[in-house]
């Protein structure tokens, strides 16, 4: 683990007594309702707050009870909501401001790379209050990163977008993540955003951690909220392995079976990831004829839970080594005597790329 520690805070009302392990690369999800600590676990990471407890990054101490590194010491880059862009400075100065203060045989990370991977190479000689709002937060997140920070915070990066912003800015999150070789922490509380971008998740409840884990296990845990909520869904990694020009569909390789998804061409042999909401998902004891459905995985049941949508269940499936998550009515789970261990075929009514 690159980053570990343990934090205490008291503040009127409200307690953080969080104990942390986040995986060397990747990004790691805070996600939890308002006022659950997310923002606060994230500026006790900054030294934004002074926390009792311990804090280790890379095997060097941050802060325990002897030192508290204060903040500008700390090699991090964070990420507000607000892009807080020098009004004054072009973008190119505004991202030479955090890379010229590491020496040079400490930088880490390239510029031009950093310019080029977040797309803001048109963009150099413009002033903020020119820029959308996706295009300033790419520069603040290029801003961070020129920095050579050994850990990455951002708080809400896309709160304050519009969809349109929050459409344009995604994919060079994506392309971004794959290609950083340290920590990313991400906070957030719109689930969509985390299935498409966190690896890792730390579901946050009343100041405390609820749960820490792979993001596609969570999702799908019976014993958490996520998997209670409407929107519930579960993630299927996937490989493209064609296009059918004709159909406009674009045919991708799981473990587990083949799917054929309405998306545009991508390149054979990409990865992808596939969010699949639990009632979208249609249980059979045999694979459909004549259906409107493309997609069928031959499953297994793994588990069947109690759901708080009145008069359901929800049924946890495996496909391969992967999982999907399925709601639906009692009765029918009653109808087809569904039981763990049982084989049955796994319908998608709705694949979209998460």
């Amino acid at each position: 683990m690159s980053v570990a520690g343990s934090f205490r805070l008291t503040r009127d009302d409200f307690l953080l007594e969080v104990e942390l392990e986040l995986p060397a690369r990747g990004v790691t999800a805070l996600f939890g309702r308002s006022g659950s600590g997310k923002t606060t676990l994230l500026r006790c990471l900054a030294g934004l707050e002074r926390s009792e407890g311990w804090l280790s990054v890379s095997g060097c101490r941050w802060q325990d009870r002897e030192h508290f590194l204060p903040v500008h010491r700390r090699p991090l880059g964070y990420v507000f909501q607000e892009a807080s862009l020098f009004p004054h400075l072009r973008v190119r100065d505004n991202l030479r401001f955090g890379y010229r203060r590491v020496p040079a045989d400490q930088r880490r990370i390239d510029f031009d790379e950093t310019v080029r991977l977040l797309g803001v190479e048109t963009l150099l000689e413009r002033y903020p209050q020119s820029l959308s709002g996706g295009q300033r937060q790419r520069v603040a997140i290029a801003r961070a990163l020129l920095a050579s920070p050994r850990l990455l915070l951002m708080d809400e990066p896309m709160a304050s977008l519009d969809a349109a912003s929050k459409a344009e800015i995604l994919p060079y999150l994506e392309h971004l993540y794959t290609h950083l070789e340290i920590p990313v922490v991400y906070v957030s509380h719109a689930l969509e955003e985390v299935a498409r971008l966190a690896d890792h998740m730390v579901l946050m409840e009343a100041g405390r951690v609820l749960a820490t884990g792979p993001l596609h296990e969570l999702l799908i845990r019976s014993d958490l909220p996520l998997s209670h909520a409407d929107n519930a869904a579960a993630v299927l990694e996937a490989r493209v392995a064609g296009h059918d020009a004709e159909q406009q569909l674009v045919m991708l390789e799981c473990d587990g079976g083949q799917l054929r998804v309405s998306c545009p061409p991508a390149q054979a042999g990409k990865r992808l990831r596939l969010s699949v909401k639990a009632s979208d998902v249609v249980i059979s004891l045999a694979p459909p004829q004549d259906s409107s459905v493309l997609n069928c995985l031959p499953a297994r049941v793994s588990e069947i839970a109690d759901d708080p949508h009145p008069g359901h269940v929800l049924v946890q499936l495996t496909v391969g080594s992967q999982a999907l998550i399925a709601r639906i009515p009692r009765e029918a789970s009653r109808r087809m005597a569904l039981h763990s261990g049982m084989s049955v075929y796994a319908q998608l009514r709705g694949t979209a790329l998460a």
